[in-house]
């Protein structure tokens, strides 16, 4: 009796040491990142000059640093994971914390981004890329002058939103001027046209790690000479092919590693709608161009949700299509791992929910399965769910905006079909944030600011980026240099843990499969909430996990505006589907579009969106 009191008492010891140093570990962790975020802020927006002695100083700090936070690493690596849930949410409550500092700093950072950008005149500008398409094979609109329309537009949108790294204007006026050629010449049907270039003499622009041949293709690192890409990039070949013409190439983070649009080589993209707010990331500058009314279609990439925040944050369509079904060969940056591309995609990102199909059939891949987007949907033979989260404990909930918007989509269905939106219960869902995250960073031999260049299996030492960064001498930025420790963080976890969550997440796969079978598309919240204020992301990061989950379960999904909260910012949701099921979500979201209104540029009403767009050809 006596042993079993004490080998009770001893585990409740154990227990509480246990509980006690993860708390000490989640501490000390997030006082660093809340360090690391305060100076990421300061020195984007100001030039911050050190003394020379601080540079000696350094040396001596880096060799006392590098023995402390390897001993970290290494115990905070077995000690935090598999967290419960009490430890999740206190986790979220430091990270919560550093919204006292960031709130203030980005208030004055921001106070003089006043206003949006102007709202658009020309009526080619409010006419969908299938529509343009049909007025050039029919000779009705000159290619040369819907690029003219759009490079102006860009002249005149950019100075307010920063969204351009590097214009193509004068090349992309030549090839609209051999396509205009060409069709003087041409004696052959319309429908031949269509078949073989669907996209004839339609600008388009293109996120900037996508490579451009002759473009910028850095994604937004600092390089001390100019390396522009030898080539095309698969999909960018694929567009030029089908008769697109790119006008230029649009802002992205440092090699995409963030959910907002800044870089130290082009700066910060600000919103349309309000410049104050973010764009999202990593296809920021993407969607401020297009939602502005500055570009017809693009094309952005997506490994943690950057092809449905931005274009929820800016209120038009972006598509993760079905793994494999488009090329990812040309993006910067690329992966050496073959399991890559089961959670990264390109896709496109356009103002209308039409032209989504259009891009998707030009830029798919020669050995990819069909996917039957001219297919009539029977909306009475869907099956409709929803859910508002994965109820993790991390995520913040959303919030009363997003709430409304996602009713409204419910609503809609139930009283147009008499179809009930059911909420869709997934057994142990409330894994899926760690499971994600535990997924994406195990992919191998990802392209960072660490990789060896002369051997890309390899990587440069980690710890002197490190504290280069904290003292301000770093050119990367945060999240670039924060991805090493991270992956070098879990890379140190027990791969036994990491077994059992694979198991789980095997079955929640399957549960997803089994529920949305070949007829059924599930609504679900891009964010908590509209766009935020810029730099704020750093203490509501913790939300990735509504956009990573379909990442990792390697679902397509549809991201779909929903109108606008009562500040004037988009609002909308993401709609999913089993693979290859892409023209499900697809046909849902041009219903929403129709119901609601979709796209409506900055000081532009909806009414002056349809009078444009319904404009007769002969009228324009």
């Amino acid at each position: 009796m006596r042993n079993s009191i004490v080998n009770v008492c001893v585990a409740f010891f154990n227990a509480g040491v246990n509980v006690i140093t993860r708390i000490i570990l989640i501490i000390l962790s997030a006082s660093v990142y809340q360090s690391f975020v305060i100076a990421e802020v300061l020195m984007n927006n100001y030039i911050l000059w050190y003394p020379p002695c601080l540079s000696k100083a350094n040396v001596k700090l880096q060799s006392l640093l590098y023995n402390f936070v390897n001993v970290y690493f290494a115990i905070a690596a077995r000690k935090t994971v598999m967290m419960p849930w009490l430890l999740r949410r206190f986790l979220r409550f430091l990270v919560s914390l550093l919204a006292l500092i960031v709130i203030p700093i980005t208030w004055i950072v921001n106070k003089r981004r006043n206003g949006s950008c102007p709202p658009p005149t020309n009526p080619l500008l409010f006419k969908s890329a299938t529509s343009l398409s049909k007025m050039i094979r029919n000779r009705q609109l000159k290619s040369e002058q819907l690029v003219m329309a759009y490079i102006e537009r860009c002249r005149e949108v950019n100075h307010f939103l920063n969204a351009i790294v590097e214009p193509r204007y004068e090349l992309a006026l030549r090839d609209a001027r051999l396509v205009d050629k060409m069709l003087e010449a041409y004696t052959g049907s319309t429908e031949t046209l269509a078949a073989n270039y669907p996209l004839l003499g339609l600008p388009i622009t293109v996120k900037e790690s996508i490579a451009v041949e002759g473009m910028s293709n850095d994604a937004g690192t600092v390089y001390d000479y100019r390396n522009p890409a030898k080539k095309d990039a698969e999909i960018v070949k694929l567009l030029k092919a089908a008769g697109a013409i790119p006008i230029a190439v649009t802002n992205t983070p440092q090699l995409c590693m963030n959910w907002e649009t800044y870089n130290n080589v082009s700066g910060l993209t600000l919103n349309p709608y309000n410049l104050k707010c973010t764009t999202g990331g990593s296809s920021g500058g993407e969607v401020a161009l297009i939602s502005s009314a500055a570009s017809i279609i693009g094309v952005g990439s997506d490994i943690a949700g950057s092809l449905r925040l931005p274009p929820m944050f800016t209120g038009i369509f972006g598509h993760k299509p079905t793994p494999r079904y488009l090329s990812i060969e040309g993006h910067m940056p690329d992966c050496l791992d073959p399991t890559f591309e089961e959670y990264f995609a390109l896709g496109p990102i356009t103002r209308y929910a039409e032209d989504l199909p259009l891009v998707l059939k030009v830029l798919k891949q020669v050995n990819s399965p069909e996917i039957p987007f001219d297919k009539p949907i029977e909306f009475k033979k869907i099956k409709f769910y929803y859910m508002e989260g994965e109820g993790s404990d991390v995520t913040d909930k959303i919030g009363p905006e997003i709430k409304k918007a996602m009713d409204k989509a419910r609503s809609y269905i139930k009283h147009t079909y008499n179809i009930e939106v059911e909420e869709l219960k997934i057994k142990d869902i409330e894994h899926m944030w760690e499971i994600s995250l535990r997924v994406l960073f195990k992919i191998d031999h990802v392209r960072n600011i660490y990789t060896d260049p002369e051997r890309r299996e390899f990587w440069i030492s980690t710890w002197p980026e490190v504290v280069k960064k904290l003292l301000g001498f770093s050119r990367h930025n945060f999240t670039c240099v924060a991805y090493g420790p991270a992956k070098k963080f879990f890379d140190a976890l027990p791969t036994e843990c990491y077994k059992k969550l694979v198991a789980l997440f095997e079955r929640i796969k399957n549960d997803f499969q089994e529920s949305l079978s070949d007829n059924a598309v599930l609504f679900y919240p891009t964010f908590p909430g509209p766009a935020h204020v810029h730099y704020r992301i750093f203490y509501k990061f913790l939300n990735f996990g509504y956009l990573t989950i379909f990442n990792a379960l390697g679902l397509p999904v549809t991201a779909c505006p929903l109108g606008f909260s009562e500040n004037g910012m988009p609002v909308g949701m993401q709609i999913v589907a089993n693979k290859h099921n892409d023209h499900l979500t697809i046909a849902v979201a041009q219903e929403f579009e129709k119901a609601f209104g979709g796209w409506v540029p900055p000081n532009t009403s909806i009414e002056t969106v349809q009078k444009y767009k319904n404009l007769d050809n002969h009228q324009i």
